[in-house]
């Protein structure tokens, strides 16, 4: 029967099966996989059969698979991201700390935008999810670039946000403050960029995004926040609940996302994300979020009062 594509909205998003994921590809099927991701930005395939072996290898059909910022001991590779509400004895997780980080997710954001090198697919995979089907959100930043006056178009060019992953955790509420903040790492991305997978135009916006460089802090962020409520109304948007087996990929690159509501004391929600760098793989094993995660500590070190 061949590929099948079911589009979600007329130009963003659609449900794709008919390529049996699970097993190596040949090289046409990989450039048609893709391709599809190119042109629609937010793939849904349902009841994959992926294991956690075979996740990480159909994600190599993209680009160089980073490693996860802090390893699972619950999960088989590396590679794996826990987007998860369990601990590592796969209970669910009742530390309140723990649950504000993690509620940043619930903020609409772009993966990994504080890095200096930007994450591009994201491949959600879902193991078990809540009875309301935990769902993501998904905003199409391309679309919303396409509808922005051209005044706004003309302001964005050459203007540069800075991107911290402790800005948004402060924002979901984590007690960090603006000091904190300054002394740990941050990244700095174009607001607008072109999407080399289907040479468009899109927004480059998310709740990382703390200031934009050269304007004053107030006006940066208003001018943040304006651009987040544009490529968040319904017209760009949809949202995917999931079931088990069910592989979501996102283009960080053209899409904003945010995870929806649901009990997240009550049911569990097993969720394995991989990501894969922008651009080609280092020359030599790497491990940039462990980089920063350890800077960070050292930062925080040197604010500890002494005695």
């Amino acid at each position: 029967m061949g590929v099948q594509v079911q589009p979600i909205l007329p130009n963003f998003g659609a449900e794709i099966s008919g390529i049996d994921i699970s097993r190596p590809l040949d090289a046409a099927t990989a450039r048609q996989v893709v391709a599809l991701q190119d042109r629609w930005g937010v793939t849904v395939w349902r009841g994959t059969g992926l294991t956690d072996e075979t996740h990480v290898a159909f994600s190599r059909i993209f680009g160089h698979v980073e490693l996860a910022p802090r390893r699972s001991p619950r999960f088989s590779r590396p590679e794996l991201f826990d987007a998860s509400n369990l601990d590592a004895e796969g209970n669910i997780v009742d530390n309140e700390l723990v649950r504000l980080t993690s509620r940043g997710n619930r903020l609409w954001h772009t993966d990994s935008s504080f890095m200096p090198v930007r994450s591009a697919q994201s491949l959600l995979l879902c193991h078990e999810a809540p009875p309301e089907g935990g769902p993501t959100w998904f905003a199409d930043t391309r679309g919303a670039y396409d509808d922005l006056p051209q005044a706004m178009k003309d302001r964005l060019e050459g203007l540069v946000a800075e991107h911290s992953y402790w800005w948004s955790r402060m924002r979901a509420g984590y007690p960090f403050t603006e000091a904190d903040i300054d002394a740990r790492p941050s990244a700095r991305h174009p607001l607008a960029h072109v999407h080399a997978g289907s040479g468009r135009k899109a927004l480059f916006v998310g709740a990382h995004a703390r200031d934009v460089v050269g304007l004053p802090r107030e006006e940066g962020r208003a001018l943040l926040k304006a651009l987040i409520e544009h490529a968040t109304q319904p017209r760009y948007v949809f949202s995917v609940h999931y079931r088990p087996g069910d592989l979501v990929i996102w283009d960080n690159l053209c899409t904003m996302h945010r995870g929806g509501d649901f009990d997240d004391l009550t049911h569990r929600r097993d969720m394995r994300r991989t990501t894969i760098r922008e651009g080609a793989a280092p020359e030599a094993p790497d491990d940039p979020f462990g980089d920063m995660f350890r800077a960070s500590g050292a930062a925080a070190r040197r604010r500890e009062p002494a005695g």
